[in-house]
């Protein structure tokens, strides 16, 4: 008998993109699922269907699109959100319809209003409602590790005689210790007759910075299913990150002795391509993903490491995928180079478009750079487009600006054949280029967040902007990227406004 395997359930495309001020169109979220795929992942949790026209538009398209993963949607134990869900779901190959309640006091008492019976009632019929839809149905108790014992013993052991498939077993707000997770897995499991009949799982969030600790701990009680997300987004303080998950149980094998079928050289692009597209970035000391997660300062490390790479490294970073600069291109560098050193960076599924779009992209950064280095090149494919409209595009800009003069910006956009030019004042430069662009499309927008950083190193690095607007209390996230960070910002500004027309239209 093989050693036990363990789902892993993501969650990024849905309690992920619950982090403030993320917000991801439905081209972006099946760009995410299909990366999730690669990643081998065994359930993609792709949103929460009655959320939304735009929720259930991306759950619909992921439905169509994905093959090799379950695809669920969230609802609540509501026949509506069931109703909605299936909707969505139906065209996917491998459909799961998730639903919740909430079972601590607390939530009982002030949020539902209900009493337990209620609940249990509502559970069970719910439970049997979705498996008129499909025969993969989870349940949760949300809270559950601030609820009764007695309570979600007999909860579980309802909605599983009604049909439940997974049980799920959420630490919703963070609350829980690795101890106790396991003794409510042992409870469970020695208070539930038909508990073998169900696939078991966890869903932790980072509130006291235990969500993978728990997790784990649940994988040696005998949990089947881990629910996580890339670079551990969620709201508030996040949930379990997958990639610290995957590579604990790959790395300490010998301890936990259980197997997943992740493809782990695929963690490094994932979790580029999530934060790329949400806009939040990975901090440099993040475990597995971070920049200097392999990164060796000290001079006693750096020996140890020249001596012998395990001396320091507990994971060999090719084996999450992190690209090495073996290669030098320049502007002097053919087509062939460059679609040799895509492939070594992972980008092998790239349509002769793309990679046409791209290699026209390197050859003018080869123009502005002496050498492009591999962080450039995933910058430039993260770029690429996902079939947005562009209502906007940026022509040309101007700038007239100094430490002793009122910056002014000159900005020319196209917008389908016709351009347009506008010239404002502002304090200083960006604010000038950003008021123009106002002009032009008569807009009302708030910046809500800048942000700027060197995609390599030196003078000449290219950098990223990062620009995040707000209208009417939505948030839209742009992008630019340039080797001038005042083209960058005017081009993440228009993104940013793009993105925001594309969803506005998606609803």
């Amino acid at each position: 008998m093989g050693k036990r395997v363990i789902k892993i359930f993501d969650t990024t495309l849905r309690d992920g993109e619950q982090t403030p001020g993320v917000s991801l169109n439905v081209n972006e979220k099946l760009e995410i699922a299909k990366q999730l795929e690669k990643l081998k992942v065994d359930v993609i949790e792709a949103g929460f269907a009655i959320a939304s026209p735009g929720d259930f538009e991306a759950i619909k398209t992921i439905s169509e699109n994905i093959k090799d993963a379950v695809v669920v949607s969230l609802a609540r134990a509501i026949e509506k959100d069931i109703d909605r869900a299936y909707e969505a779901l139906k065209k996917a190959s491998s459909p799961r319809i998730h639903t919740f309640i909430a079972t601590s006091d607390i939530h009982m008492k002030y949020k539902l209003k209900m009493t337990e019976d209620e609940v249990l009632e509502r559970a069970v019929a719910m439970v049997k409602y979705a498996k008129k839809y499909v025969s993969d149905v989870e349940f949760s108790c949300e809270d559950a590790t601030r609820s009764r014992i007695e309570f979600l013993i007999k909860v579980f052991d309802a909605v599983i005689k009604a049909g439940a498939t997974v049980i799920n077993i959420p630490d919703t707000v963070g609350y829980t210790t690795p101890e106790e997770m396991k003794r409510i897995i042992r409870a469970l499991k020695e208070n539930i007759p038909d508990i073998d009949k169900v696939q078991i799982s966890v869903h932790c969030h980072n509130d006291l910075g235990l969500a993978v600790a728990n997790s784990l701990a649940a994988v040696e009680e005998g949990v089947h299913q881990v629910e996580c997300t890339i670079n551990g987004l969620g709201e508030r303080a996040g949930n379990a990150a997958l990639e610290e998950i995957v590579m604990a149980l790959k790395t300490r094998k010998d301890f936990y002795d259980v197997d997943v079928l992740i493809d782990t050289t695929q963690i490094y692009r994932t979790s580029k391509l999530v934060s790329s597209l949400t806009g939040v970035f990975v901090q440099p000391n993040k475990a597995i993903v971070g920049a200097n997660a392999f990164a060796h300062e000290s001079g006693i490390h750096q020996h140890g490491v020249l001596s012998e790479r395990t001396t320091y490294e507990i994971i060999d970073p090719v084996s999450i995928g992190l690209p090495k600069n073996r290669m030098v291109l320049g502007k002097h560098s053919g087509r062939h180079a460059f679609e040799e050193r895509l492939k070594e960076l992972g980008y092998t599924d790239l349509t002769r478009e793309e990679i046409d779009a791209a290699f026209e992209k390197f050859k003018v950064l080869a123009d502005k750079k002496k050498v492009v280095l591999d962080k450039d090149i995933e910058a430039l494919l993260e770029q690429k487009s996902l079939n947005i409209p562009e209502t906007y595009e940026l022509v040309k800009f101007q700038i007239i600006s100094g430490n002793d003069l009122i910056s002014t910006a000159s900005v020319k956009i196209k917008s389908g054949e016709e351009e347009y030019e506008e010239a404002a004042t502002g304090d200083g430069p960006v604010d000038a280029i950003f008021k123009a662009i106002d002009r032009i499309t008569g807009l009302q927008v708030e910046l809500d967040d800048y942000s700027i950083k060197a995609v390599t190193q030196g003078k000449d690095a290219l950098g990223e902007v990062t620009v995040r607007i707000k209208k009417d209390g939505k948030a839209f996230l742009g992008r630019g990227l340039s080797t001038d960070i005042l083209e960058a910002s005017a081009k993440a500004y228009v993104n940013a406004i793009n993105k925001m027309l594309y969803k506005i239209s998606e609803e």
